[in-house]
């Protein structure tokens, strides 16, 4: 089941998965992955939104939306993705951020 990100029970979690040649995943790996990820989320029956993945090295660091750090671990266990860490994002920030202007 996806959802918007504006939806107020998702929180944004990273990722950290090791996996050996995760850097030189040719683009069937990539497929296969994202196919599975996508299948697997549809089955949770809850709200579960995949933001993106980065690939480097020996990693693979996902930006996912759901409502709990066990909701990210099950998709995972289910997917057959290993699962080093979650992290829940406490504040998301950019260049962007140097334009606001503070109270003096």
């Amino acid at each position: 089941m996806n959802t918007t990100p504006t939806d107020p029970t998702m929180k944004t979690f990273v990722i950290e998965r090791e996996m050996p040649g995760a850097g030189a995943l040719d683009t069937a790996a990539l497929v296969e992955i994202s196919r599975t990820s996508n299948a697997t989320a549809a089955t949770l029956g809850v709200p579960y939104r995949w933001v993106t993945s980065y690939a480097a090295g020996d990693k693979v660091y996902c930006i996912h939306q759901t409502d709990s750090e066990s909701t990210v671990r099950e998709h995972s266990r289910r997917a057959g993705f290993p699962c080093t860490t979650v992290t829940e994002v406490g504040t998301e920030f950019g260049p962007r951020t140097a334009e606001l202007l503070l109270p003096r």
